[in-house]
């Protein structure tokens, strides 16, 4: 089985998804959610995890996990090869609990946490178990909105702070954004992924692939195809100059993102091509990326464009 890229080091912020074995369930009764806490309690006190939201369903749970210590693997052994331990043990069994390995998916935290924190807590209410995310007992939304005291080992501080200095408005206000998607179709954060592996800003993908990622040979893991074998800054550019040959204007916005996001080059090289400062570069991707949310048919013409680079 082909490898998934793990992105390791001090500090990092993950999504963790880990499913049952042929989607069977993982959690068959109260004290197997307790059993799994009291884990992700032990992942704190021995390895200094950090668990900022999670939420236990049926056969998969979510996590948004911290790593300090940039010690990622050692936490998930611990997490899914105890609780594995413990499940099998009472229920006479063997084998494998979960399916593969687990998924995790680095996270740009300042841009993205909260946002998977509403994703992560509204789980139980887009599958349908219950209407209000409130309702549901073993995830961490009532952590967050005071309905319960968290746990010593489970981190809202970071999170809420994102909302209001002051807990109590912090809460509020937390809420508020988490109610605001219920019951409404709303865009899939992970949807935003890079190359399978990370979820962040240009400029954060663009760092971990410079200090995390280029040193990285191993053949078996096919994440690295997204790092690697990169487009020219000619080659982004003439192709295209073949999608909007009538709009020069345009033509180069778009050539300064793509090869922003796609070539593999550092920003004093972008912008050496495009006879601009780096700045110049970033500022006009993140132009672009905000124009890319609203304009459908720039979308479609850049995706043509990807599908001749990749």
């Amino acid at each position: 089985m082909a490898r998934p890229l793990r992105i390791a080091f001090p500090g990092a912020f993950y999504h963790v998804m880990s499913r049952g074995n042929e989607q069977k369930d993982i959690f068959k009764s109260r004290r197997d959610r307790e059993k799994f806490l009291e884990y992700l309690e032990s992942s704190t006190e021995r390895y200094g995890a950090a668990i900022h939201a999670y939420c236990l369903m049926r056969n998969h749970y979510h996590l948004l996990l911290e790593t300090p210590a940039g010690n990622l693997s050692q936490i998930m052994r611990h997490i899914n090869g105890a609780y594995t331990t413990y499940f099998n043990i009472k229920r006479k069994r063997s084998g494998h609990l979960f399916q593969g390995r687990y998924k995790a998916i680095l996270v740009e935290a300042d841009e993205y946490l909260a946002e998977l924190s509403r994703y992560i807590h509204l789980n139980p209410v887009k599958v349908g178990i219950f209407e209000r995310p409130e309702q549901y007992q073993w995830s961490s939304y009532q952590d967050f909105t005071g309905q319960k005291k968290p746990p010593a080992w489970l981190r809202t501080d970071f999170i809420l702070g994102c909302f209001a200095k002051k807990e109590a408005d912090a809460r509020k206000k937390y809420k508020g954004f988490v109610e605001d998607m219920i019951g409404k179709d709303y865009e899939n954060p992970l949807s935003k992924i890079f190359g399978g592996s990370i979820l962040g800003s240009i400029d954060f993908v663009d760092e971990i692939s410079t200090t995390h990622i280029q040193e990285k040979k191993d053949a078996n893991i096919p994440a690295l195809k997204h790092f690697t074998c990169k487009p020219s800054l000619e080659v982004i550019s003439t192709e295209v100059a073949k999608v909007f040959h009538d709009n020069e204007k345009q033509a180069r916005q778009v050539s300064m993102y793509l090869c922003h996001k796609y070539s593999g080059k550092n920003l004093q090289e972008i912008g050496a091509h495009f006879k601009v400062r780096d700045t110049a570069i970033s500022e006009a991707s993140r132009r672009l990326a905000r124009k890319l949310e609203k304009d459908e048919d720039l979308k479609k013409r850049i995706e043509k464009i990807k599908a001749n680079i990749k």
